[in-house]
Formats: structure tokens, sequence, C-alpha cells
């Protein structure tokens, strides 16, 4: 195919964005923090972050002086260092922004936990990444006391507690410059450690830089940058310890000084109640958000919400049925669809509707400085379009790797930087990107990752249990849920149930783990190398539940 009928794809084989290119900061040095502060003349005394629940608000001003104190304190209290880790593990609050800011300002590297994680599940993050300091609320304290380590408390709790509470800390705090320490940080340094199933397999953490981050801001803003978009107001409700919420949602809109509002956790009432008191004009969410948003009518229509401009939805797909279904209880807004991965910091490809109306089923064109090559999966050559094969992208917001797993390094990222997603896609004759379906094994559960191997593991522990596998089930709702093939033990007096198979791995995990069904069956299908036959076990689970 020539170059001539499709400027998007070359005869190297490699799709490139359309989009006119954005310009990275040259200086070396501008790391996250300088970059987020970099206009801050011009918006000070701006909202940056309110919380949806109190109205309490943070301007830019109070922000960058949150931060700074925050940052003074971990280098003279905690003697934190740079590229020691700091771990946070709280929901969303306006403090959220302000721990991360502050932990990678000085170099540290910020780590985030799913609060919802088990003892046993935080104890595996905390063992990889070493953490030196917690950052976390009085609700999830328990969880972290046995770690020993030391700690400080976002909220206040009624009782004693060993350790040092934010608002103390802020509070005795001199706003003292921490430029000292900002000129030591440049934009290769590692900023975050976000954990990830990757492409298979268990949770790893995914090495992301200052520059990473910097990169997926502009490249998430590009359009604000060039179509001169007003400020807008962002409702944010993904959790931010996930590269959704912290990277798109949050730090993107930060520095190009748009205001976030914060709301810990999704509840429709209390989603719509915000945007209709903020004058919300954008929201990014998930599909069962969408899904829901569209079914529930009566609900929506109680609310304002002519403010809204744009709801862009990613973390899995969204059907065509679902879009038009949400699209027409909020007609001013539209419904864009985008893609991407911790392993890219959060964006591949959007949707532009100032081009055209959104194609349904399409995750859109890829955003400014983004590269991708759609490989056969037998031949490994490069595929024109319309053609399926494995999606690979490069750019300057891809990670640098997993953390201390070579292995699983050289097995996502090729010699020439091509980061290997594991989704299977094609474009179209226009440049659309389509994610059709997953070679790697991860269920997506309402955007979450649930790593079967992870599940088998934990059902092998079992004493009646011989063999098992772990595979998706489709949901209307949720996406995906994570259903067991269980072989029981040969034992004659083995009387175990489904019930019994589903709580014994409840009381391991989080919530969004839990299995949603269980099969019994004599054996699981195995290739002649061992490998599970998931497939196989797919395509016989939606006849057995």
């Amino acid at each position: 195919m020539s170059t001539d009928s499709t400027p998007f794809y070359s005869n190297d084989g490699i799709y490139r964005s359309q989009k006119p290119p954005v310009s990275l900061p040259e200086d070396p040095n501008l790391s996250i923090v300088p970059f987020v502060f970099r206009n801050f003349s011009s918006f000070s005394k701006s909202i940056a972050l309110i919380d949806a629940s109190t109205g309490e608000s943070l301007t830019f001003s109070d922000l960058k002086t949150q931060v700074s104190k925050l940052s003074h304190a971990l280098l003279k209290l905690f003697n934190i260092k740079k590229n020691d880790v700091v771990l946070i593990f709280s929901p969303n609050s306006v403090l959220f922004p302000v721990s991360f800011l502050a932990v990678v300002g000085i170099g540290a590297i910020a780590t985030t936990v799913n609060p919802q994680y088990t003892i046993n599940e935080l104890s595996n993050q905390v063992k990889d990444s070493n953490p030196k300091l917690i950052i976390t609320v009085n609700e999830l304290h328990k969880k972290i006391k046995h770690f020993n380590l030391p700690c400080i408390l976002l909220s206040r709790p009624k009782g004693s507690f060993d350790g040092v509470y934010y608002s103390d800390l802020v509070n005795s705090a001199s706003p003292a410059s921490t430029d000292s320490s900002l000129s030591s940080v440049v934009q290769t340094d590692v900023a975050a450690l976000l954990y990830s199933s990757g492409t298979t397999g268990k949770s790893k953490g995914v090495v992301l830089t200052h520059r990473n981050f910097i990169a997926t801001a502009t490249m998430v803003t590009w359009d604000q940058e060039c179509y001169g978009n007003p400020k807008n107001v962002y409702l944010c409700f993904l959790p931010m310890f996930h590269i959704f919420g912290l990277s798109v949602a949050v730090y993107a809109q930060l520095q190009k000084g748009n205001t976030v509002v914060v709301m810990e956790r999704y509840e429709m009432k209390k989603a719509l109640g915000a945007l209709e008191k903020y004058k919300v004009t954008h929201m990014y969410a998930v599909p069962p958000v969408v899904l829901a948003l569209g079914k529930q009518k009566e609900t929506v229509s109680k609310y304002d919400c002519s403010s809204l401009r744009e709801i862009a939805c990613g973390a899995a797909p969204l059907g065509k049925d679902v879009i038009e279904e949400c699209a027409k209880n909020f007609p001013k807004a539209v419904i864009v669809q985008g893609y991407g991965m911790t392993e890219t910091c959060g964006i591949i490809s959007v949707e532009d509707v100032k081009t055209g109306p959104p194609h349904s089923g399409s995750t859109g064109f890829l955003v400014p400085g983004i590269e991708c090559k759609i490989l056969d999966v037998d031949t490994m050559k490069p595929l024109p379009p319309f053609q399926k094969g494995e999606i690979l992208v490069r750019g300057e917001n891809m990670m640098q790797g997993y953390f201390n797993n070579q292995i699983a390094t050289d097995e996502t990222i090729d010699k020439q930087g091509w980061v290997h997603t594991g989704d299977l896609g094609y474009f179209d004759n226009e440049g659309r990107l389509y994610v059709v379906d997953r070679i790697k094994e991860l269920i997506k559960y309402k955007g979450f990752q649930v790593a079967p191997a992870e599940l088998e593991e934990l059902l092998l522990t079992h004493p009646q249990i011989s063999d098992a596998a772990v595979v998706p089930l489709p949901d209307t709702e949720a996406g995906e849920v994570p259903v067991a093939y269980v072989v029981r033990s040969s034992k004659s007096n083995c009387s175990l149930t489904g019930r019994d198979v589903q709580d014994f791995i409840a009381k391991q995990v989080a919530p969004y783990k839990r299995l949603h069904g269980v099969i019994f069956s004599e054996s699981i299908p195995k290739s002649a190398s061992g490998k599970i036959l998931r497939r196989e076990l797919r395509q016989k689970v939606q006849s057995k539940l």
C-alpha cells in the first residue's frame, strides 16, 4: 500500500499520528512538579481541586504551597531520599494528588495501591517495591500496621495514633522552598511504580519516568492546545491509584490549569449532583458507568447536566448500543472512546469529534507522538489497514520496563522500543484504531485487571482442588467476570461445593477479583507443552452457567 493513499501508514509498516505534533519540554531538568506549575502566574488563583462531598477546595496557589510543605517534611522529618519508594494507600481525595506531587517532587518514587486490597495482596507489593514510608488514611491503617514502617495519616482519627498527621505536618511546616531538591530531579528519573498485570501473569511494577507523565499530559490535552478550549472542569471518580485516574484525569488536567472535582468513589446520584453543582464540563468514565447512565434516564433527568460537553470512556471497549443509549440522556455531550495501558502511562489513541462524529467501536486516532504497528501474530510481519494483528506502540510515554523483572520486560519491549500490548486490533483506511480482542489472558472487570494466573495459584492451594483454570465470562454490566473450572481432589470424601470455592477465594482477594461462578470438571484441557487451552474453556463457559 502506498504512502500516498494512506499518509498515516508508511511502507515501513508503521502507522503514525495524523495530529499536529506536540512540543515536549527540551529542558531535561523540567520534571513533573515544575512542569505542572510552569504557567503558575496565569492561574495561581484559579481552583485546582474540589472535594465533591465537602466542597473543600484548593487553588493552584494552595496546591503549590501544600506540595512544597509536604515535600519539605518528607526530606527533613522522614529523611526520604531520591529514588526511595513511598507507598500511597488511600482512596481518592484532594490530598492524593498533593501526596503524589510531593513525593515525585523530591525525586522519590510513588507507588500506589488499590484501597480494596487485602493484607496479603498489599504485602506482595510492599515486598516487591520496598517502600520507606506509607501515606494512608485512618480507615486503612489497620492493614499497614504490621509493616512497621513510618506512616503519614491523611485523615485524623478520633483515637490515638502512633504516627504523624498530614494536617500537623502542613500546619507546622514553613513553606520552605524545595528548589534545591527539585533541581536534582530530571525527566529521566523514575517517578512512579504502578502495578499492572501487563500482558500475562501476576502484577508487576510498571516503571514510569517524569518524562512519561509529561508526555502523556501533553498528548491527552493536545486538543485543548490545538482548538483553544476554554478552562474546563473535570469530574474524577476514577481511582487515582490507577493510571487512568492519576495520569489522564488528574495530572494531565492540572498541568493545563483545569479544575478537577474529586469523588472518593463513584455513586450515580452523587456524581450527577457534583456535575450539576460544580458545572462539570468533562467526565472520564469506564463502560459500566456509561451503561448505568444510559439505563437510568429517570435519575439523570432530575439533574441539570447542561454544562457537560464530553464523556470520555476508556479501560474497556464500549458497545455502540451503550453509547447511543447514554447519548440520549446527555444531548449536549459527546461520548468518545480512548485506548491506553499502564505501560503507556495511560494513552495511545482517542476519538476526535472535531474532525467528525464518533465512530462506535473505534478507539479513535493515535494521539500526537505515537507510532504503531499491527503485527501478524504468526509471521510477525507488519499488516496494512483492515488486517488484524497484535498492536505494538512506541512513543515518549512508554514505560521503561517492569520493576526488577527483566524477563517480563524483554517479553514486552523489543529491541526497537516497541511495546507489545497483547491486544488484537486493526486500522481502517482513515487511521482509526479498532481494538477487537485480547491476545493476552487478562480478564477486564469494570476496567480492573484480573490475572487468571493469580487466582489459579490460590485455587491450587486448596486441599480439595487438584487442578483449576480461570476464564472470563462476558457480562453486560462488568464487561467480563472471572469464572473457575475446578477439578476436585480424587479423595472419595471430597464434598467441595461451588460456594466453598467462591468463599475460599473471596477471603484472599479484593472484591473485583472474586469468582462469579464455578464449574466442576473432570480435567483441565491443556496443550502438549502443558499450557491451559483457555480458548476451549471460554467457548464452553457460556453454555455451562
